[in-house]
């Protein structure tokens, strides 16, 4: 029963602070928004820190360094999206610092935002949107509505139902595994408080949490290949 309840404590997502806003009512900030800020904000510091004083010429390893980061993650991307997509690289660039870091937070002793649903499913609403709209952008309006009879009229009901089938895929997907590494890890530090936590910290907080971000953004991806061609 305290092992049940240990973990209840930790799946439950807290509310931080509410907010009286006039017309609309209760504002309610949860651990998990709270949690995004701060990777927000982390991620501004540093870009604000790497990106200061850039030079053309000798340039400090410091701006190296950044620059390297940034080229690898762009040429990461770029190669998933092809050419015709390479537009979209710097939302999906956005999307993947900000999961990897909301599944590796952990390591500070946080709560992963991404162990929210309510989080999850933003983050597959935007990114269908952006499929949508790639659609839309490379076909027209006309186009779009037409590929919905692809290759043939009788589907047309199964392709407007990928309308809702793909962001809840894309949501569950990471939602499932996240929560369920968060949950090993817990029971775990539960059961076995010193020394083996560290060990597989390593593969859930890290690598399966960066997996995870990598496997969101690739998908992603597909679905903007697909909308275009």
């Amino acid at each position: 029963m305290h092992l049940a309840e240990e973990l209840n404590a930790q799946l439950i997502v807290d509310t931080l602070f509410v907010f009286d806003v006039p017309v609309i009512g209760d504002l309610t900030i949860s651990e998990s928004i709270f949690i995004s800020w701060i990777i927000i904000l982390a991620v501004l510091i540093l870009c604000l820190i790497f990106t200061h004083n850039l030079k053309v010429h000798n340039p400090g390893k410091r701006q190296l360094a950044a620059e390297a980061a940034v080229t690898w993650i762009q040429n990461l991307i770029k190669d998933m999206l092809g050419e015709e997509a390479i537009e979209y690289t710097e939302y999906l660039m956005a999307v993947l610092i900000y999961i990897g870091l909301a599944n590796t937070i952990g390591l500070f002793g946080m709560k992963p935002p991404t162990k929210d649903l309510n989080i999850t499913i933003a983050l597959a609403v935007m990114s269908i949107i952006v499929v949508q709209v790639a659609g839309i952008r490379k076909k027209r309006v006309g186009g779009w509505l037409k590929s919905f009879t692809q290759p043939v009229a009788i589907v047309t009901p199964l392709n407007i139902m990928e309308l809702a089938i793909k962001p809840l895929s894309l949501c569950m997907r990471l939602f499932g595994n996240v929560i369920g590494a968060f949950v090993i890890m817990e029971i775990i530090k539960i059961v076995v408080p010193i020394g083996i936590p560290v060990v597989f910290s390593a593969y859930f907080d890290i690598f399966d949490g960066l997996l995870q971000a990598y496997v969101f953004v690739f998908l992603t991806s597909i679905y903007i290949k697909e909308a275009i061609e």
